[in-house]
């Protein structure tokens, strides 16, 4: 006979896996509720890749583990949303580099405030002391599964 699972029964890596899956959730909700409903959270990964330099369509492909055709349609479907734009690069008009526009820079705002709501509901829920030791435990974790460099580089990679 199976009975229901219960969190604590769960091994740490499924756990972890649903810990971030709800808090992406609440952060998707906080955008929705800021006028970002139309934003999925696969958009995210690219637009941390917008944050610093603006990328060529084949920068940001190889930086997502992804085909140019796939980044393409990616960054389409965010222009047709209105978050980026294709524009020549400054110094050489034939190259076409990736920005945000001014809706896209709103939007990562808004998503900020959303994962700072986040921090301050766990915050209320935990106490200071009790969310630093999880905070430092799930770093330790990271570390111990070879996550942290990819994190340090703004280089975490969609899932498959």
């Amino acid at each position: 006979m199976h009975h229901s699972p219960e969190p604590h029964d769960l091994d740490t890596g499924t756990l972890a896996h649903f810990v971030g899956a709800a808090a992406v959730s609440a952060v998707q909700e906080g955008l929705a509720a800021q006028g970002f409903a139309d934003l999925r959270v696969s958009h995210g990964y690219v637009f941390q890749r917008l944050l610093d330099t603006p990328p060529t369509i084949g920068e940001l492909a190889e930086k997502l583990g992804m085909t140019q055709q796939g980044a393409s349609k990616a960054v389409d479907e965010l222009e047709r949303l209105g978050y980026t734009e294709r524009l020549p690069d400054p110094r050489d008009a034939r190259v076409r580099r990736v920005w945000l526009t001014p809706r896209g820079h709103e939007a990562v705002a808004s998503a900020r405030r959303a994962r700072e709501a986040l921090e301050e509901r766990l915050l209320r829920r935990l106490g200071e002391e009790s969310l630093a030791t999880v905070r430092s435990l799930l770093t330790e974790l990271l570390e111990e599964l070879g996550g942290t460099e990819a994190v340090r580089r703004r280089e975490v990679r969609p899932p498959r």
